[in-house]
């Protein structure tokens, strides 16, 4: 099913021809609800707006009833993939010919932010299978590969993973990366293993990197397609984390596992730069969960500041909570701005693009910023809350957990900042 059909057949020219433009922030009215407001700087589209406003829609009626239990269990819904997929909100950068919806990675952060929002854990998985399996097969797969794989993937009747950090090899992914490719024939054979690969419990299909030359370092890595029932592949063991706990996380292993050789993605020993590119539009694509979750955690401190009671009045009313609100505002606008300006940007990446210049460091700026600016709102946040914030089963003590891995994933904050003093110096 398409993202309603008919919205989207007027709106797919003319969301390719406001690429320059960036989404405004939304903001809490007097009800704390959610509006999309602009002005002459910063605007969408009617078309744009009804695409957020439906993803928000669908993102709360079916995705947020999922993520108490999601995080409670380290529980994965096996059907959810599929609802996302026949909603439309997969394949969103991928031609229609593929079971894609034929639009562009700016809808792609539209879609994050309010997943975010809704159930952080499954805005997480989406990403690892949208953007960073999905879009990745789409750049850089040959026609028979995209045929083959796209269409299950877009309907969200398979799940993707990409298989990129090693043990001991994390910042350094590529300069330390162990797992080998041999060619045997018409097979490659791989060996290793991989770390910390989101949706790799759950996957079906998997974007895998490995070395296929020892001898020339990160310019001897190549990137294949691998699936779960592949002789020689298994998840070696499921991963329980502190936060983004229903986002199933694993540690997946290679012994003598048999890839065809057609199953390998561009050329043998080219595979930096699907690496380096998809690194980019990844830091693009999560910045928006940042944003959605920090929305969401303004929202619920706007409404508990509204009607919890201290000393006869609501705290709301009391100038110390109303400074920490303005700043978690101001915090919140800030991200959206940054954020939006790159992903504006990654709409012109070309295919092979990326890893380099300054969209290179924009891309880490956002997602930096986004997942620092994150954690001061979640901070004031549970000291708003209290007591109560401070409870595991709580909505914010959720949203708290998760914030640090932001910090983390897609690369650390110490490797966002060498990547921009890097481009910005040169």
């Amino acid at each position: 099913m398409k993202i309603h059909e008919a919205l989207l057949l007027s709106s797919v020219n003319s969301l390719k021809n406001i690429k320059e433009s960036i989404f405004v922030a939304s903001v809490l009215d007097s009800e704390n609800t959610i509006n999309i407001e602009h002005d002459d700087r910063f605007c969408l589209s009617e078309e744009q707006r009804a695409i957020f406003d439906e993803a928000n829609r669908f993102a709360e009626k079916e995705l947020y009833p999922l993520a108490e239990k999601m995080d409670a269990e380290e529980w994965w819904p096996e059907d959810v993939f599929e609802t996302i997929g026949e909603a439309g909100y997969f394949g969103l950068t991928v031609p229609e010919e593929y079971g894609g919806q034929g639009l562009d990675l700016f809808t792609s952060g539209i879609v994050a932010q309010v997943f975010g929002r809704w159930n952080y854990a499954l805005a997480l998985s989406w990403v690892a299978h949208e953007n960073l399996c999905l879009n990745n097969i789409f750049r850089n797969a040959d026609a028979s590969l995209k045929a083959k794989y796209l269409p299950g993937l877009c309907s969200g009747v398979q799940v993707g993973a990409l298989g990129l950090t090693e043990p001991g090899a994390g910042s350094d992914a590529l300069g330390s990366m162990a797992t080998t490719a041999k060619r045997e024939g018409d097979v490659y054979v791989l060996n290793g293993r991989k770390i910390y690969i989101t949706n790799g419990p759950v996957a079906d299909v998997l974007l895998v990197y490995a070395k296929t030359d020892l001898g020339k370092g990160a310019h001897g890595i190549s990137a294949f397609i691998v699936e779960k029932d592949f002789s020689g592949f298994e998840v070696a063991q499921k991963l329980v984390k502190m936060g983004f706990r229903g986002s199933q996380t694993g540690e997946l292993l290679f012994d003598d596992c048999e890839v065809p050789v057609e199953n390998l993605v561009g050329e043998e020993n080219k595979g930096v730069s699907v690496v380096m590119s998809g690194l980019d539009l990844e830091r693009a694509v999560i910045a928006p969960i940042c944003i959605g979750m920090a929305e969401r955690a303004l929202e619920l401190t706007i409404e508990y500041a509204k009607t919890r009671e201290q000393f006869d009045q609501p705290i709301a009313s009391f100038q110390m909570i109303q400074s920490k609100l303005a700043d978690m505002y101001v915090w919140v606008e800030a991200m959206k701005s940054l954020n939006f300006k790159v992903l504006s940007q990654v709409n012109h990446l070309e295919e092979g693009s990326g890893g380099r210049g300054m969209i290179h460091a924009d891309t880490a700026a956002s997602i930096m910023f986004a997942a620092n600016m994150l954690n001061r709102v979640l901070d004031e946040s549970v000291q708003i809350h209290g007591g109560m914030g401070y409870m595991w089963e709580t909505e914010i003590n959720r949203l708290y957990r998760g914030n640090k891995l932001l910090e983390i994933g897609a690369g650390t904050t110490e490797v966002r900042k060498m990547i921009i003093s890097e481009e910005i110096l040169k």
